[in-house]
């Protein structure tokens, strides 16, 4: 807290970068919500596989959300104390190191143009799981700056006149969003390139070699916490003094982690975090993720990863042409008894099972929107589940379930997890967490930190239809992966 100013006083200005939009939100010392800006963007699929955001248009969204927050708070905008970026984990891009022209588009962590090139690394998944905590997977930056070296032209004169900067999507923001262009990211955007080893806690020179990464393109790593620059804004100075991944933020948004919670953010993809401090866990399924660091250590969480949440009714519109999903879904959830089982490989299946190409299919034929998209939600619900039980083997078991993000405002969605998982589940009243949590930890993680608005807690009932629809799900996804392997 900045001497002599209340909680109140105290305005925090927090960039959200999703996959379909970015948000600029204004907290103050105490987590209210003061101002809002809102700016969509779009997503480009140039050819199967590729998913992409135009650079210069993704910038430009930031800046429009920022512009619209602090239009609605005026001259209090001079009082804001501190900015910080949590921003989509796993996005690439590569720019001019003199100018900070974009030199390829932003290729998006649901791309997977890579699958194929990382094949030939399959001897060395255990070792690269152990270094980096995650698994081999064209998710993750390797395969992308992989591919911008050897595809893109630009990319490949910029490396030659060592002109070409390359890295997290945050480090681009960095450069070009702040004053002093510093060439910066922070770890837990660092850690998703798979070339970061949570082991000496510094880019991997082994695996920069093995994946034909130049190091010199690489930006400095610092700590989440950091003063990356100011933001060049007319009239007020602000400076950026937080980086971190979206995910990583929103598990702070109502204070302290507790290590007997497991946290669910959905988005585009859904995540299901376990706070386990400054211990690192490894599982055979499951990814290490650093989610903080200070000055003096990091701070890790055990992860599954669930890629087709949101990206799956977005294809259920793109694909079977239903329309109205957002506004029809709690009436359909309501009405629909015995969904068919939908085998959710939309983006790649991710954790626990590992398989990038995945054939994606209903288990029947089905014929009205509302039994697909009810056997969709129940598909990210059960592959939610699988992780939590991946994770009881790993440490003891959680006690309750946090549950935040946009899907998180399905009733029907919160109590099936709590069916399913036999776990209490809190939903917070504001679920838009990922800002929130910004503000907490650009605040310095205050011991008060109120939710002023109770949320709900959805107690575990007796699901029989429920937990049979799930062993079938889970039998089937596995048949059919025996027969994809």
């Amino acid at each position: 807290m900045q001497a002599g100013l209340s909680p109140q006083q105290q305005l925090y200005l927090c960039i959200d970068q999703g996959g379909h939009a970015t948000r600029a939100i204004i907290f103050d010392g105490e987590g209210r919500h003061i101002a809002e800006g809102y700016q969509n963007i779009s997503v480009h699929h140039p050819q199967a596989d590729f998913v992409e955001h135009d650079a210069e248009e993704m910038l430009n969204s930031v800046r429009a959300a920022i512009d619209k927050a602090l239009q609605q708070i005026g001259p209090r905008k001079t009082e804001i104390l501190a900015a910080g970026f949590a921003v989509q984990r796993s996005n690439i891009v590569c720019w001019d190191r003199e100018t900070g022209a974009a030199l390829s588009p932003i290729i998006s962590w649901q791309d997977r143009r890579a699958q194929q090139w990382l094949q030939q690394f399959k001897p060395r998944a255990e070792e690269i799981h152990k270094t980096t905590g995650l698994f081999l997977s064209p998710h993750y930056g390797t395969g992308k700056l992989h591919w911008c070296l050897e595809n893109l032209p630009g990319v490949k004169q910029a490396q030659s006149e060592n002109r070409l900067c390359f890295g997290p999507m945050a480090a681009f923001f960095v450069r070009r969003l702040t004053r002093e262009h510093n060439f910066y990211t922070d770890v837990v955007n660092a850690s998703r390139t798979q070339l970061w080893s949570l082991k000496s806690n510094d880019w991997d020179a082994e695996l920069l070699t093995l994946f034909g990464i130049p190091a010199d393109c690489l930006p400095e790593c610092k700590p989440t916490r950091y003063n990356y620059g100011t933001l060049d804004i007319e009239g007020a100075d602000i400076p950026v003094q937080l980086v971190t991944g979206d995910q990583s933020a929103a598990m702070f948004a109502y204070g302290r982690l507790q290590p007997d919670t497991a946290y669910i953010n959905t988005g585009t993809g859904a995540f299901i975090s376990r706070p386990s401090g400054r211990l690192k866990i490894y599982g055979r399924r499951l990814l290490t993720s650093v989610i903080d660091q200070d000055d003096t250590a990091s701070h890790y969480v055990l992860e599954g990863t669930v890629n087709g949440a949101g990206s799956a009714l977005t294809w259920l519109e793109e694909q079977h042409g239903v329309r109205d999903i957002e506004l029809n879904l709690p009436r359909w959830l309501n009405e629909v008894e015995n969904p068919p089982l939908f085998l959710n490989g939309v983006s790649g299946l991710a954790a626990p099972f590992w398989l990038a190409d995945f054939p994606i299919r209903f288990d029947r034929e089905v014929t009205t929107a509302a039994e697909k998209a009810v056997a969709v939600i129940e598909s990210i619900v059960f592959l939610l589940c699988a992780n939590a039980q991946e994770m009881k083997k790993l440490s003891s078991p959680p006690e309750q379930l946090q549950l935040t993000g946009g899907l998180a405002v399905l009733d029907s969605l919160c109590q099936k997890m709590a069916d399913l998982s036999g776990l209490p589940t809190y939903r917070p009243m504001e679920c838009e967490a990922t800002a929130r949590g910004t503000a907490y930890l650009l605040a310095e993680q205050p011991r008060h930190w109120p939710e002023n608005d109770p949320g709900i807690w959805f107690k575990p009932a007796d699901n029989p239809a429920l937990k049979a629809r799930y062993q079938a799900w889970t039998d089937l996804m596995l048949a059919t992966m025996r027969k994809s392997a």
